[in-house]
């Protein structure tokens, strides 16, 4: 019974988002509390919904400050550098503008957030490609092989859920994936080459004026201005040790010696407190990233009551030995593989809050039978997230077509041999590495 009552959750769970009767929000906190009172859980559902949200409450957090620290670093123009850089490098030349592309796009998505990577990257290198004749879909597409890849950072959300609903620290989940992600983005900067070439064999390398390369700097440094940040809050003299500062979180973050959440508070709290000493710049820049944070880190916190009840009333449980029991004992140890390129389809057909809080956990647990750790599965669901991306139901997907001016079919149709050669890539590094 308790196997029926979780698996009905989850279809209804995943029904009323992907049908938009619920928002995910809503959804991941009601629909878990009235199958927990139809299973006769009613007075029990206190304790566990409190564990559950207690035991996610430090990723929330971490994820709250990873993304305030990122949008402050975007604010006091970080990037501003990189980009003036690569339109000086590429000027003419298609291979150097796509691998241009990779690099910049590579660099903004470090926090985790498509829109904002998607905004600065078209528009610094939209102007180039517009001038030169190239391919748009070329931009889009490597801005989104780029993003598939930095998605799996935990401030990210992929990571985020998935720790969230397996109940696992950035240690155990992330830190590993760092090698892995590494080769992921190698082969992004393989495919930039490969565009690149063609490109290069189509057009040729273009001879671009200096003043036509000043112009379309400018008017790349004018639309990154209005669509992320007004220029008075930009600091150009502060670049070096905001470079400097996100350096030694990174690695800090790598050598793991500190909890990653109080990581990301003293970083944020240096950066806000250098860059904004003034109280009410403090406050506008805090209120700027706000709305996205928010967004984000709600989920997390509300996927405690999910979790709590799925973990409480050993539905988990229950589902776990009847998927087991489906799962042809011979592919058992090949779980991790078999997770690695399901959560790609999976991700594209469902939004990442219904796979990683819906299906995720029973997979996990069905792993358990076979010896499988849940963060192993955990580390194999984020691999498929250079498909997700591509995926109609990811609203920066959106403002990237629109940005590009390019049609979603025609775009899929191109990108997706190419993302699925990124999750192929980081499958074989993982295996090989020991990750999974």
């Amino acid at each position: 019974m308790l196997s029926i009552l979780g698996f009905s959750m989850i279809a209804v769970f995943m029904y009323l988002i992907m049908s938009k009767r619920l928002s995910a929000l809503v959804a991941i906190m009601l629909v878990p509390i009235i199958f927990g009172v139809i299973g006769g859980f009613f007075t029990e559902l206190g304790p566990m919904m409190q564990d559950g949200v207690e035991g996610i409450a430090s990723t929330a957090i971490m994820i709250l400050f990873a993304i305030l620290y990122f949008g402050i670093m975007i604010d006091s123009g970080l990037f501003d550098p990189l980009i003036s850089k690569i339109l000086k490098i590429v000027k003419g030349d298609p291979l150097k503008i796509v691998l241009g592309t990779a690099i910049l796009s590579m660099t903004v998505a470090l926090d985790g957030d498509g829109t904002t990577t998607y905004i600065i990257t078209v528009s610094a290198l939209l102007p180039l490609y517009k001038r030169l004749g190239m391919n748009k879909i070329i931009l889009a597409t490597v801005a989104m092989l780029s993003m598939g890849v930095m998605n799996m950072t935990p401030w990210g959300g992929a990571s985020a859920m998935a720790m969230a609903s397996l109940n696992l620290d950035a240690s155990e989940l992330f830190l590993p994936m760092i090698p892995v992600m590494g080769f992921g983005l190698i082969w992004v900067l393989v495919v930039a080459f490969i565009l690149g070439k063609g490109e290069r064999k189509r057009l040729g390398v273009v001879e671009i004026q200096h003043n036509h390369t000043k112009e379309m700097n400018t008017e790349a440094n004018s639309e990154l201005a209005a669509t992320t940040v007004s220029r008075d809050y930009r600091r150009p003299k502060l670049v070096w040790f905001n470079f400097l500062l996100t350096i030694v979180l990174m690695a800090s973050l790598i050598i793991d010696f500190m909890s990653l959440t109080i990581l990301f508070m003293i970083a944020f709290a240096v950066a806000l407190l250098v860059n904004y000493p003034d109280l009410k710049d403090q406050q506008d820049r805090i209120a700027v990233h706000s709305k996205n944070a928010l967004a984000v880190v709600s989920i997390v916190i509300a996927a405690g009551i999910f979790t709590g009840i799925m973990s409480g009333t050993k539905m988990i449980d229950a589902m776990a030995i009847t998927l087991v029991s489906l799962i042809p004992e011979s592919l058992g140890p090949f779980l991790p593989v078999i997770v690695a390129y399901a959560s790609a389809p999976f991700t594209f057909f469902m939004s990442n809050n219904a796979f990683y809080f819906g299906v995720l956990p029973i997979i996990a647990q069905a792993a358990d039978a076979y010896g499988i750790s849940a963060a192993e599965i955990g580390r194999a669901s984020l691999i498929g997230q250079p498909i997700h991306v591509l995926s109609p139901l990811v609203a920066a997907a959106h403002l990237l077509i629109g940005l590009v001016g390019t049609d979603f079919g025609d775009l899929q149709r191109f990108a997706v041999k190419w993302a699925l050669g990124t999750v192929t890539v980081m499958t074989i590094a993982a295996i090989i590495l020991g990750v999974i």
